[in-house]
């Protein structure tokens, strides 16, 4: 028993600490990795994620392997949390203010642009490879935080606030280049009517300032399926749930109460269930690369190479470039005890890709071959930024 007790108490430490969400995504990251190039379990890794698993309920039929269900049906599960983040942070956290989101907003664009940039001028205008230039555009928020956190009270709270208000931004753009870029080509307009339905009863309930956090979802989870049937991307109903779920709710005496806030409830139920659960499931479906056939010239391929300079430099000229314009100019300052040095570190530390610039991978390329040259990319792209922008930092902060 008390061997029981002392592995609970360290669990328990273990969920507590900043980086632990980090550590099992990592984990999860190398296993599959494992998986995928030992003889007896690759052929079981890959049986699995090719798994059919159906939903019937009556005439409503959903039939998807088990990764697309973790790409569409967890994802739009994080992208929900990510949007009631966005949500409460524009209302009354770092985004609430112009002076506080200027900066990460100037910079974020930069992160975007840059890295596209990069990787369009290495795969040409014309070539089959183009629809991955959104590939190192994404910053992981988990894995990046991850990093930083591991530096403890070395690093000042301010950048740390940047580079969550950045890293926020980053996924609004992700979600925006998802719903514009890489949804279906074939709308089906019944599924699309019912999501409108939907949507329109989720401002309905806003309106009448419904509080019931089970209504809420209930419709949700319609409009996914409507969204997912109507040949958009299923993610994209997530993002709409959540702008819908109320921040402020007030009490018998006419006050604002935060303890009953849906939002505030649902962004905390579901901040454990996503980083300890839903990305590590992720990127044991999506990391699994092959390094059969691999060498070191495969670095050097059109995809790779295009994803490895976009995280890797792009990242950094598009964040710290932008920066220190922003703030040259004066629309802008630098975050408060801060230095330089510590800017470009963090910049860097935007490189790390991995979740988010896997899951739009897995959108630009269905060919197993591209998207294990994106996996390629995506790996060290990101390593280098977080093993760089970690030294970096650790070397210019006391």
């Amino acid at each position: 028993m008390n061997f029981v007790h002392a592995s609970l108490q360290a669990l328990r430490r273990f969920l507590q600490m900043e980086t632990a969400g980090s550590i099992l995504l990592l984990t999860a990251a190398v296993v599959a990795l494992l998986m995928s190039n030992i003889a007896p379990l690759s052929p079981l890794y890959n049986k699995l994620l090719a798994t059919l698993v159906e939903i019937r309920v009556g005439e409503l039929e959903i039939s998807k392997p088990l990764l697309l269900w973790i790409n569409d049906g967890l994802m739009a599960i994080f992208f929900l949390l990510v949007s009631l983040e966005l949500k409460r942070e524009m209302l009354e956290g770092q985004l609430s203010k112009i002076s506080q989101v200027i900066l990460p907003v100037i910079a974020a664009i930069g992160g975007m642009f840059t890295p596209a940039l990069i990787y369009i001028s290495i795969n040409g205008i014309s070539s089959d490879t183009l629809n991955g230039w959104a590939i190192p555009s994404a910053t992981d928020i988990a894995f990046s935080l991850g990093v930083l956190a591991l530096l403890g009270g070395r690093v000042p709270t301010s950048l740390k606030l940047f580079l969550m208000a950045l890293a926020i931004i980053d996924d609004l753009g992700a979600i925006l280049i998802i719903a514009i870029f890489y949804s279906g080509e074939h709308l089906y307009f019944a599924p699309l009517f019912l999501a409108l339905i939907a949507i329109a009863i989720l401002f309905l309930l806003n309106y009448a300032h419904a509080s019931n956090l089970a209504v809420y979802l209930v419709v949700g989870l319609f409009l996914w399926i409507c969204v997912l049937k109507s040949g958009l991307h299923a993610t994209l109903a997530g993002v709409i749930l959540a702008f819908f779920i109320p921040l402020r709710v007030k009490d018998q005496d006419n006050n604002v109460s935060h303890s009953r806030s849906p939002l505030y409830q649902l962004e905390h139920s579901l901040h454990p269930v996503v980083a300890f659960g839903i990305m590590p499931i992720f990127a044991f479906a999506n990391a699994g690369i092959s390094l059969t056939g691999l060498s070191l010239g495969s670095l050097f391929e059109p995809i790779p190479l295009g994803i490895i300079l976009g995280l890797f430099i792009g990242k950094q000229l598009g964040v710290f470039g932008f920066s220190w314009m922003a703030i040259r100019f004066g629309l802008a300052r630098l975050p408060d005890n801060s230095n330089w040095w510590q800017l470009y570190a963090i910049s860097i530390l935007c490189g790390i890709g991995f979740t988010m610039s896997l899951f739009i991978g897995s959108l630009a390329f269905t060919q197993e071959d591209y998207m294990n040259q994106v996996r390629l990319g995506v790996i060290v792209g990101s390593l280098a930024s977080a093993l760089l922008g970690y030294f970096l930092l650790r070397m210019h902060s006391k």
